[in-house]
């Protein structure tokens, strides 16, 4: 029987639902970019808590103002060239050095404006945005289209200059960025939307698309990506394909393998694969568009994309909660994939080490709870196309949930702007991070049961030393795991590597779910991948790139490829 706490916390729900009904569009509710702060609001919240008494108007939440762009996040950033194992690289003398025939070759082919020397483009495309990653290229390339691009790569390949495909520089692994005096070929200038299909929702576009404005065009037409980041203001379809970027829907939506249709892309020796096909079902032949999802540009540069949009529907609930231990996040996890079933669109976590590191440094985020000291918090949304039900299924799960002790507290969003707000506490760990001083940042993907494990041991082992914070997408089995420290050492990064890969494998984990392996995690794929699998795909390397040129010293050991 449902205590009476429950019931009085059941009767708010049903008088706050014909109180306040909005329709959370999944364009407001979206996360905003890790680049974004937030600013100067005043919200007030609804809570799902047990000792609820009584409840005043509700009808004064402010929406969010001052939306503050916000993407060079250099304050208080440490800076460290080639962290984990990068320093042992060496520049291969198989590469050629640029020089002037090389630049007027490529000036006459692109034209002078697109042939950038400029000392501070240069300086920006050169290092990644977390300032942990830098290269020395000379030159920056921006084709405007794909025999452009076929035409670079046939003259670099023939004169053994080694190149790295640069879309929106996002990247957590150096794998966007020279490490040493490598070509950069950006995309930028690619970024025309060429076909959108109402009927099938299919979306065909270049390359250098920025995520969120492919995000708006398809809201416009009432239409949703299966792919959301948090550097969605930054970051281009061609590097999310080209890396698998995951996101915060996966749990909906599955991967891009399954979401990308097709892909255009030019390889080391020019030749222009045309695989961009709208086809849900081509059973001809090995897939080979796979091989492009995920390589990181190391087996050929992709310059258009043929993806499947789901439709925009119109019931977007998010909820904020609070869990005493990780057994209840574990077990709300497996009532929400049972009680919400085809509604639930993310399930994310953050332990109490996170939510003190965002509240701390980033301005205008506050806990939702801040009476109260929790261990962990989740961020549940469902998305739907009855939101009279879909609030019924959601409000019932939660009664549920706090009447078997799963959930300690709670935060129905009543409205756009605090639909927002939470979702700003979960995305805005990575921004707070930086500015909290230098940060080994780890993606892993373990079983969900021993998945908080790793975060306890890497704090016994680190002691006060670090602040060590566990976060990420609950629902996919994916943990962020960030080691915050002052400045960099390399006395703590003993200690935290090879320990945190020995055992990532030991629990037949990923060392990398979602982030690539880019320049840090080359030298440590055999974790995650056996021998003869990395031979195998050293073999597919030599046949697509036999001088190697694409993003060198990248994804694969450097013992292998140099």
């Amino acid at each position: 029987m449902m205590n009476r706490n429950c019931r009085a916390t059941l009767r708010f729900l049903k008088r706050s639902h014909h109180q306040h009904n909005p329709s959370l569009l999944p364009s407001a509710t979206t996360p905003s970019s890790q680049f974004t702060s937030v600013t100067g609001f005043d919200e007030n919240f609804t809570q799902l808590q047990p000792n609820i008494v009584e409840h005043k108007d509700l009808s004064f939440f402010n929406p969010l103002r001052n939306f503050l762009k916000n993407k060079q996040l250099g304050i208080g950033i440490q800076h460290r060239c080639y962290g984990s194992m990068g320093g042992v690289v060496q520049r291969s003398p198989r590469f050629s050095e640029l020089n002037d025939d090389d630049v007027r070759y490529f000036e006459e082919i692109l034209g002078n404006k697109n042939v950038i020397q400029d000392e501070d483009k240069l300086s920006a495309a050169n290092i990644d945005w977390m300032h942990k990653y830098k290269g020395a290229s000379k030159l920056i390339l921006q084709p405007c289209n794909t025999d452009q691009v076929s035409q670079i790569l046939k003259y670099c390949n023939s004169r053994c200059l080694a190149v790295v495909p640069q879309g929106g520089n996002t990247g957590l692994v150096g794998g966007s960025v020279p490490v040493f005096d490598e070509v950069i070929v950006s995309l930028s200038s690619m970024n025309n939307i060429i076909s959108f299909d109402k009927v099938s929702g299919i979306l065909v576009c270049e390359a250098g698309c920025i995520l969120e404005n492919i995000m708006s065009y398809l809201d416009n037409e009432g239409f949703i990506m299966p792919l959301d980041l948090g550097a969605k203001g930054s970051c281009q379809i061609g590097g999310n394909v080209s890396t698998n970027a995951g996101g915060l829907r996966l749990v909906r939506y599955g991967s891009l393998h399954g979401s990308v249709l097709g892909v255009e892309a030019v390889l080391a020796n020019g030749t222009v694969l045309d695989m961009l096909k709208t086809l849900r079902k081509d059973n001809t032949g090995y897939g080979l568009k796979h091989l492009f999802i995920g390589s990181e540009g190391s087996l050929g540069i992709v310059t258009k994309v043929s993806i499947l949009t789901p439709p925009k529907l119109s019931s977007v609930n998010v909820a904020f909660l609070a869990c005493k231990d990780y057994s209840c996040c574990q077990k709300l996890l497996q009532e929400a994939k049972r009680k919400l079933g085809e509604i639930l669109s993310a399930f994310e976590f953050l332990d109490s080490q996170s939510m003190n590191l965002v509240t701390n440094h980033l301005e205008g985020a506050r806990n939702p709870f801040p009476t109260s000291l929790h261990n962990f918090y989740v961020l549940i949304e469902t998305t739907g196309s009855d939101e009279s039900s879909d609030k019924q299924k959601l409000e019932a799960f939660l009664l549920g949930s706090m009447e078997n002790e799963l959930v300690s507290d709670g935060v129905l969003a009543q409205d756009i702007s605090q639909a927002s707000t939470f979702w700003r506490l979960r995305e805005g760990i990575s921004e707070a991070l930086m500015k909290a001083g230098a940060v080994y940042k780890y993606d892993l993907s373990i079983p969900v049961e021993n998945l908080y494990n790793v975060v306890e041991e890497m704090r016994s082992r680190l002691g006060d030393a670090a602040n060590v914070i566990g976060y990420g997408h609950l629902g996919d089995s994916n943990l962020h795991l960030n080691v915050s420290v002052p400045q960099y050492d390399d006395k703590i990064l003993s200690q935290i590597e090879p320990f945190v890969y020995e055992w990532t494998s030991k629990h037949r984990g990923s060392i990398s779910a979602e982030h690539g392996v880019g320049l840090m995690k080359a030298n440590e794929i055999f974790y995650s991948q056996s021998r003869e699998t990395v031979q195998m795909m050293t073999s597919i390397k030599n046949l697509m790139d036999p001088n190697h040129i694409l993003n060198p010293y990248k994804v694969l050991p450097h013992s292998i490829t140099s």
